[in-house]
């Protein structure tokens, strides 16, 4: 019997996805579903940098945002990702959701949010967050635990009960992406996989499957 005997007809035929035309409304249906069945973070997407020697950086970052424009987080901007991304001007996304048997790459370059959007979303977040924001010196090196704790009870007693307000090392990025991946787990590992891509962020996207 050989190999396409054994495969069933149907493990060969287009994912429904595979129909979108919209890779924005596509990757919201996929993170609302993904809000639904992941236990943790569904947000949660693996950001990738590059450093001035064409080295690169990983990490797992939350998306606090999105739309038409980009994919936006936010961050330290003397961190190793802050500075690696205001000095290359690009940077990848992976998004995985094992519970789906899915995952999406964005590859784009990168612009800063405005001071009015990094100051909204500032205010959102958690008195203590807002607080950290100021009291660490993200990626850089840390003698101690307690020189950190000591750092937060400063800038803790400094404001006090009153407002506090947005360090100007600290703000956001928003990806625009120029190619954006679809891929959904398929048995015998016969994945469906599409590709929308695009020459620039304001152009119009074209798409094609790729093969698993």
């Amino acid at each position: 019997m050989t190999d396409n005997t054994e495969i069933p007809a149907e493990l060969l035929t287009n994912g429904n996805f595979a129909e979108a035309e919209d890779p924005f409304r596509l990757f919201a249906e996929w993170l609302e579903d993904a809000g639904k069945s992941e236990p943790n973070d569904p947000n949660a997407m693996a950001l990738a940098t590059v450093d001035e020697d064409g080295l690169p950086n990983v990490r797992m970052v939350l998306l606090k945002g999105f739309d038409e424009a980009g994919f936006v987080f936010y961050t330290n901007l003397e961190s190793a990702k802050g500075r690696e991304i205001l000095g290359q001007g690009k940077a990848a996304l992976c998004f995985h959701w094992k519970s789906l048997r899915r995952q999406i790459r964005v590859r784009g370059v990168v612009e800063s949010v405005s001071d009015e959007e990094a100051d909204e979303y500032y205010r959102s977040r958690p008195r203590g967050s807002r607080i950290g924001a100021w009291a660490s010196k993200q990626s850089r090196p840390l003698e101690s635990r307690f020189a950190l704790e000591k750092e937060v009870a400063r800038y803790t007693a400094k404001f006090g009960f009153g407002d506090i307000p947005r360090p100007e090392h600290w703000s956001g990025f928003r990806i625009r992406p120029l190619r954006m991946e679809f891929w959904h787990d398929r048995p015998f590992r016969l994945h469906d996989r599409i590709v929308f891509k695009r020459a620039t962020p304001e152009g119009n996207w074209e798409k094609e499957r790729l093969y698993p």
